[in-house]
């Protein structure tokens, strides 16, 4: 079997490609990325020479590049990872997140109807949903909840969910999208909160923590985002929406705060600033569909895989 990964130099694509090797090493699989900023292609160094792995520089949004490479490999899956998905860069340039998350994802889906592959799983997040209140722990988003972005970026994404949707009522295109909290682990470009927090507290840089650090966010470890869509790809129902969450509530706050405390660094390297434009108070994930119907659970406890988030960054020379 061929696997298309869109934007597997990223930091959830790369470590879906190393899952999938160790799961599956008969597979073929297939990385087309761009190369953005926030792509690190010696991450897959490891893999470049392996027969049954071809790396592309390409954007999805280059129907040319995109149909050929489907020529070239027929895949019979395509996952989805690549977007824009940097909330404060897509308050800065919405056009490029526009392109990217919709159009691209167009762009990928009409080749698979060209291609026939056998199904086109589209990697989404719970931002689409909005926000929900600090003071009621218990609201949780399920796949019945309202789509209500508060962002550029949740916009593209929340507008290309409808689309892949509309492109299974329409033209029969098996499609499956899941929609999963906040991500974590190795490989995570700088710019995202855990990552950007460990990298200046172990040089006692400034941390900064957007308002009062309040806001609320489910943390998942990324390679049980992995498990996940792996699940949803071999068990999924053609059309349906798996909503993907850790069980890790946590405010920022005291995620910053825990960093601190794990690297033996002081508190008061946390500086408050000015909160970002729309900020969404708290995302919670009902998980309860993939559990029930596709039997996925989360394996790793936050404090472990954080630890071992933390670690690996130690261990890199140039963070």
């Amino acid at each position: 079997m061929t696997v298309l990964v869109t934007g597997g130099a990223g930091f959830i694509g790369t470590n879906f490609i190393y899952y999938w090797r160790e799961n599956y090493p008969e597979d073929r699989i297939v990385c087309l990325d761009k190369l953005t900023y926030a792509a690190n292609p010696e991450a897959l160094e490891p893999v470049m020479t392996c027969p049954q792995f071809r790396f592309e520089k390409g954007d999805i949004c280059d129907r040319d590049k995109v149909f050929t490479v489907f020529a070239e490999e027929r895949p019979d899956y395509v996952v989805n990872f690549a977007a824009e998905s940097h909330v404060d860069r897509s308050i800065e340039d919405p056009e490029v997140f526009l392109r990217t998350n919709v159009l691209g994802t167009q762009g990928l889906m009409d080749a698979c109807r060209e291609y026939g592959v056998k199904r086109f799983h589209q990697i989404s997040t719970d931002e689409v949903y909005g926000d929900l209140p600090l003071d009621r722990p218990e609201l949780l988003f399920s796949e019945k909840s309202p789509i209500r972005p508060s962002s550029p970026y949740s916009a593209s994404k929340a507008a290309a969910d409808l689309l892949v949707q509309a492109y299974h009522r329409t033209y029969g295109l098996p499609v499956t999208v899941s929609r999963c909290s906040n991500n974590y682990g190795p490989y995570q470009h700088e710019e995202k909160l855990i990552p950007l927090m460990i990298t200046h507290a172990r040089k006692e840089k400034p941390l900064p923590v957007y308002g009062e650090g309040k806001n609320i966010r489910d943390w998942i470890y990324v390679e049980d985002h992995c498990r996940a869509v792996d699940m949803i790809l071999r068990k999924g129902k053609d059309g349906e929406v798996y909503n993907v969450g850790g069980h890790n509530e946590r405010r920022n706050i005291d995620i910053v705060t825990l960093i601190c405390k794990t690297l033996g660094k002081p508190e008061n390297l946390i500086t408050y600033v000015t909160d970002r434009k729309g900020h969404d108070l708290r995302y919670a994930i009902d998980a309860e569909k993939i559990e029930s119907e596709l039997g996925w659970k989360p394996k790793m406890p936050f404090e472990e895989g954080l630890n071992k988030t933390i670690q690996w960054y130690l261990e890199r020379p140039d963070a």
